[in-house]
């Protein structure tokens, strides 16, 4: 219930998760390669959320390192960090204010043109410049004068304006018409890593683009369960193969 700035120089403690929310991880990697979507799937509170979470450092790990361009992730300033790993959530927060402003926030300069490059790369521009006032348009209480796909790109533009080295989305393709979600997927920069969420609620509605993935990395009780492209899982009749045809089945049951 309550907002600040995500460049904020000190982590909100009522944000930071406990300790003891987070799974235990065992024998645990992985790795985001540049210029490509990886999407970690699985049942929920199986350790997807405390992935996010150290990325962003909310905790730090116990053991083992998180790495960023090969340096420890608690070496880099924490302000500096949250420039170069960039979240965007299923429920984004926009504030009254315009859209310009919406994107720009929190950057001391930012130019009307590297918004609308943002702007596009998320699948926003066309919509905005049908507003009667373009990227000056209100967007009300909450982001309340859009649409909730709408606020989606406006903070996947967001995101995509600071040039981030990792972009997170969590959870956000249930929100996303597939033309949105495949131009998202197909600008991520070479030197960008993506790192897209799916938990199993959502799963459904996100396997086309779960597909698409470059890798998919299904997750269980903190391990690693499988790696690999969308036919290579499907191919090993594993977790990943039981758990879309659990979706299946629960979405046409048995007469």
């Amino acid at each position: 219930g309550h907002t600040h700035p995500e460049d904020a120089p000190e982590r909100c403690q009522r944000c930071l998760p406990s300790r003891t929310q987070g799974e235990k991880f065992v024998d645990f990697s992985l790795e985001l390669k540049s210029g490509q979507m990886t999407a970690l799937v699985g049942t929920s509170g199986k350790g997807k959320s405390t992935c996010v979470s150290l990325l962003q450092r909310f905790y730090e790990q116990q053991d083992g390192e998180i790495l960023l361009d090969n340096e420890p992730l608690k070496s880099y300033d924490h302000r500096f960090l949250h420039k170069k790993i960039a979240l965007v959530s299923q429920e984004p927060v926009l504030f009254s204010g315009s859209i310009r402003d919406n994107i720009a926030y929190g950057l001391a300069e930012c130019s009307l043109d590297e918004i609308q490059e943002a702007a596009r790369k998320a699948n926003a521009h066309d919509f905005i410049m049908k507003l009667e006032k373009g990227y000056d348009a209100e967007v009300g209480e909450g982001g309340g004068q859009l649409s909730k796909s709408q606020r989606q790109q406006i903070a996947i533009a967001r995101a995509l304006v600071r040039q981030p080295q990792v972009l997170i989305l969590d959870e956000i393709t249930s929100s996303l018409d597939m033309t949105s979600e495949n131009k998202v997927r197909l600008n991520i920069p070479q030197g960008q890593k993506s790192l897209a969420v799916y938990f199993r609620q959502v799963l459904y509605q996100s396997l086309l683009s779960i597909y698409r993935a470059d890798q998919i990395v299904v997750i269980d009780g903190g391990r690693v369960q499988e790696r690999g492209t969308h036919q290579e899982l499907m191919e090993l009749k594993g977790s990943y193969y039981r758990l879309r045809e659990e979706l299946f089945e629960e979405e046409n049951p048995a007469q």
